[in-house]
């Protein structure tokens, strides 16, 4: 849950670096929140059929689309990519493979064009982030 709460204090910034973590569990949260008001909408009766998903799942979606896309530049910066690159996922099937790709490459070890690495200080240890209550980022 600290990975997705640091992605949401970091709501619009662009700037910098987002280690695999951090990514990838922002979007396990989000996953199984969109899943939840989903579960809400029906419940309630308040889905719209063809879509299985209602008021409360558009909600989450456009107060998350924002931190999305700013966590998934950051993401692509940590392995050395401009932001830009997103868009080779427009490319069927082999741009969406290669964004994967991208997104499950470990963090470059050094500093980069977009900062130091949020992962390795220089001697390719850990760096322990207070933030996250001590927890290896």
């Amino acid at each position: 849950m600290n990975w997705f709460l640091k992605v949401i204090n970091q709501y619009a910034d662009f700037d910098g670096r987002a280690r695999r973590m951090e990514y990838w569990m922002f979007n396990l949260v989000y996953l199984g929140l969109s899943i939840i008001a989903q579960i809400l909408d029906n419940i309630l009766g308040i889905a719209f059929m063809e879509y299985g998903a209602g008021p409360i799942s558009m909600i989450l979606a456009l107060g998350l689309v924002v931190p999305s896309i700013a966590v998934l530049v950051r993401r692509l910066h940590d392995v050395g990519k401009s932001g830009w690159m997103v868009l080779i996922s427009l490319i069927p099937i082999i741009g969406t493979i290669w964004l994967l790709v991208l997104l499950f490459t470990d963090s470059q070890r050094e500093t980069n064009e977009y900062g130091p690495s949020p992962k390795y200080d220089g001697d390719d240890s850990f760096i322990v982030d207070d933030t996250l209550d001590g927890h290896l980022t």
